[in-house]
């Protein structure tokens, strides 16, 4: 290998770091909501490093690397809670609920009801409120439609409304 080739990869590798960087404690975050464990959600974020390294020549531009390395992260996780056959999420998912003087019953009532949520709506739904991303961020990273996100947070919501009540979920 020349020296050229040597010290663009190195280059490179810094840059991957770099943006591993200021992703790393949002993939965890991630990681941990569906795991609900802190070595699992280690392993995944790992894996999806890993695995973000190796492909990273199908990242079509660097301004997509966040929703580009999520996308592998829901990936992963899911694929990780297939091969356990169970779906845990944290108890944190109870920071979707804005309203900041509601019982805490009523926060559990709220966390759990999003954990019976099925999977597309449950992901829509955390990385909607939750995570704040936007609704074409949520597209990139579920590889689907604008459209097919907004339904399904809007088929999300409405299941949480009749599985709460109107009174808890605005």
């Amino acid at each position: 290998m020349s020296f050229y080739k040597r010290t663009k990869r190195i280059m490179d590798e810094r840059a991957f770091e770099d943006l591993v960087k200021k992703e790393k404690e949002k993939l965890y975050r991630i990681a941990f909501l569906y795991v609900k464990n802190e070595n699992d959600a280690l392993d995944i974020v790992q894996e999806t490093i890993y695995k973000a390294f190796t492909s990273i020549e199908t990242l079509r531009e660097v301004k997509y690397f966040s929703t580009w390395i999520t996308r592998i992260l829901i990936n992963n996780a899911l694929d990780f809670l297939k091969k356990q056959k169970k779906i845990l999420l944290s108890d944190e998912i109870d920071k979707i609920n804005n309203l900041n003087n509601e019982k805490a019953e009523n926060k559990i009532d709220l966390v759990n009801a999003v954990k019976r949520l099925k999977e597309p709506y449950k992901t829509a739904i955390i990385l909607r409120f939750y995570k704040d991303f936007t609704i074409k961020q949520i597209a990139n990273i579920l590889d689907c439609p604008e459209g097919t996100v907004k339904t399904y947070i809007h088929r999300g919501i409405y299941k949480l409304k009749l599985d709460l009540g109107k009174e808890y979920v605005k």
